[in-house]
């Protein structure tokens, strides 16, 4: 039984971590290429879109990622689960404290209504993001880790 939450776990932060290294490096830089208006469209669309899902994907994984420390805390690899877990958390604090309420803002922004700073603001969010990828990409490594 352990196994299978071992694997569950570690494939929803897996896919987790590819739809925010998604996000980072391929959504965002391809919106960004397109015409302001279309951009910022695209950008307040997939603000609404992933602002509704990721929330629960990540406290989802956390708590996968609580229960594999409790479950497995006699096995080989509690301590990289631990840290993943503390590295998760991180990343959630982060998400409510700096992005979510950028994120907030432009998923309501439309070309009339937008500020004229808004690219400033989006590449603010984007920086703030990269970081809490390569935090999210540590998590899933030290969960691989735990398994081997």
């Amino acid at each position: 039984m352990l196994n299978a939450l071992q694997v569950f776990t570690t494939v929803i932060v897996g896919l987790m971590v590819g739809v925010e290294f998604s996000v980072a490096f391929v959504i965002n830089p391809i919106l960004n290429a397109l015409p302001d208006d279309s951009s910022q469209r695209g950008r307040s669309h997939g603000g609404r879109m992933l602002g509704a899902v990721m929330p629960v994907w990540y406290i989802t994984s956390l708590a996968l990622v609580a229960v594999w420390a409790i479950a497995g805390r006699d096995h080989h690899g509690t301590g990289l689960v631990v840290t993943a877990g503390a590295l998760l958390i991180l990343s959630v604090i982060m998400s409510i404290l700096l992005l979510v309420p950028i994120n907030n803002q432009g998923k309501t922004w439309t070309p009339d209504t937008r500020p004229d700073d808004w690219k400033k603001q989006m590449n603010r969010w984007d920086r703030f993001h990269y970081v809490r990828v390569v935090i999210i990409i540590a998590a899933f490594v030290l969960l691989v880790a735990a398994l081997a």
